[in-house]
């Protein structure tokens, strides 16, 4: 832009001060319950009044205000605000929430207000839309930005693409310094707000060629061109780099941000340190949640069919996982009511095998999530386990055999669910280390997988265990 090809411009956008709330706006009679006031306030479509109440109001409040709302205020709480206003609220809620908002709200509506995020975030929230929300958007959106939002949304998630801000700093190679820096203070109200540290240096085709600190600009001659004083080849990431290969050259470098290129080397964007540990920190609470069964993000505000479809796609795999544990059982059914005291131990050792299993899942997803272990370290995840699964499982095997026998006054009892605890523990550990890599290693979600198959596993090696050796030493038990 301007007299310089700029390949992108970093700007700021201030937030308008929200005017403070009048205390007729807080309700005295019910103060633990925000949206009914922000409902009243959108009824009057006062805007400053409006915004000015979401403000005094901490983050956790506000999502729990737009939560308990009703749709008919949903659909008007952006078109209330002003784009600036309702972009600021935007960036308080999860995606998902956002999402709602825009869908509930006018294309236009949403679309002014998408123009004040970051590209990044358009990205995100769009791709929470339904196609057909998310095309009558962008079609209310100026074609550039529209074109932005769509190839940033184009990336895989938690790639350095989805990640990258596409406003920065960049001048050609052969510019001098003392033309940049007019060019930066005559766009100072438009930078002043983004603490650049660094100026990028491209050449004609727009491929990075190195990078600048603004100390170094300001302190060189006028006349002095870039490329004679830039730092060459400097460190970037490829726009397909995975989330992980970027945290790592933050904990490797003292980086602030690190530019991104394609694979003709051409800059696309930049990755800042903030945006990456934002990107971990929502990733974790993704697996968290998948590993609870809940595939999408759900709210409760959200369509009743979508959250019981997304909550059945997980529940309907578990129950024919149980089905199949529960074969076992029917197998041996005569064993167990000849020694009805076995129905006692079978869920004691099913509940603590899948505890010391979804110890195991824990760390081999933790270690994964920070690189200290590859779905190639299987067999030495494995040997680590069984150490660990012997060990406690000795110790618990030798608790509950001992409670078996003291109770019923038989040790063979307590050797059949000592042994199977034992025995079942070492699985337990064994499949929880080593399933999250392996599902890893196929491109499959180990936080989605990792649950059924390890409660499915347990559950069926504990109940043979049990069942088949109290059949062996049946003589000794009835």
């Amino acid at each position: 832009a301007g007299s310089l090809p700029l390949a992108g411009l970093a700007a700021g956008r201030a937030a308008a001060a929200a005017p403070p709330v009048s205390e007729s706006a807080v309700s005295e009679e019910d103060p633990e319950s925000p949206w009914k006031d922000l409902a009243d306030l959108i009824d009057t479509g006062d805007s400053e009044g409006v915004a000015g109440f979401i403000d005094e109001l901490d983050a956790s409040d506000v999502a729990r205000a737009i939560e308990r709302l009703g749709r008919e205020h949903r659909e008007k709480v952006l078109a209330v605000l002003e784009p600036s206003a309702g972009a600021e609220l935007l960036e308080q809620l999860v995606d998902a929430q956002g999402g709602e908002l825009l869908e509930a709200a006018e294309p236009q509506v949403a679309a002014a207000v998408l123009q004040e995020l970051d590209v990044a975030d358009q990205a995100d929230l769009i791709a929470t839309l339904e196609p057909e929300d998310a095309k009558s958007i962008l079609a209310e959106m100026p074609a550039e930005a529209a074109r932005e939002a769509e190839f940033v949304g184009n990336y895989a998630p938690d790639t350095a693409g989805r990640m990258m801000d596409t406003e920065f700093l960049a001048f050609p190679q052969d510019s001098d310094a003392g033309r940049v820096v007019s060019d930066l203070r005559r766009r100072a109200d438009e930078v002043e707000d983004d603490a650049v540290q660094y100026i990028y240096v491209v050449d004609r085709e727009g491929r990075l060629t190195g990078v600048l600190r603004l100390r170094d600009l300001l302190l060189s001659p006028s006349w002095r061109v870039l490329e004679t004083f830039m730092i060459r080849m400097p460190l970037a990431l490829h726009v397909d780099q995975a989330l992980d290969d970027i945290l790592d050259v933050f904990d490797g470098h003292a980086f602030l941000a690190v530019p991104v290129v394609d694979g003709e080397g051409v800059l696309r964007g930049v990755v800042h340190r903030g945006d990456a540990q934002e990107a971990l920190s929502e990733r974790s609470e993704r697996e968290h949640r998948r590993s609870q069964g809940l595939i999408h993000e759900e709210l409760r505000s959200m369509r009743l069919l979508d959250r019981s479809r997304s909550r059945l796609a997980w529940l309907s795999v578990n129950i024919l996982l149980n089905i199949l544990a529960a074969s076992i059982i029917a197998s041996h059914q005569d064993t167990l009511s000849a020694v009805i005291a076995l129905a006692v131990f079978l869920p004691i050792i099913s509940d603590m095998s899948g505890c010391s299993g979804n110890q195991a899942v824990a760390v081999s997803m933790r270690e994964l999530a920070l690189g200290i272990t590859k779905p190639t370290d299987i067999l030495y995840v494995w040997r680590k386990e069984v150490v660990v699964g012997v060990l406690n499982g000795s110790v618990l095997g030798a608790i509950v055999a001992v409670v078996a026998w003291l109770w019923k006054g038989n040790p063979w009892l307590g050797l059949v669910v000592g042994a199977a605890l034992a025995l079942n523990t070492v699985i337990a550990v064994s499949v929880g280390g080593t399933v999250p890599l392996i599902l890893k290693r196929f491109g499959r979600d180990p936080a989605l997988a990792s649950g059924p198959i390890l409660t499915t596993v347990t559950d069926m090696c504990g109940f043979f265990l049990v069942l088949s050796m109290a059949s062996t030493l049946m003589r000794h038990l009835a």
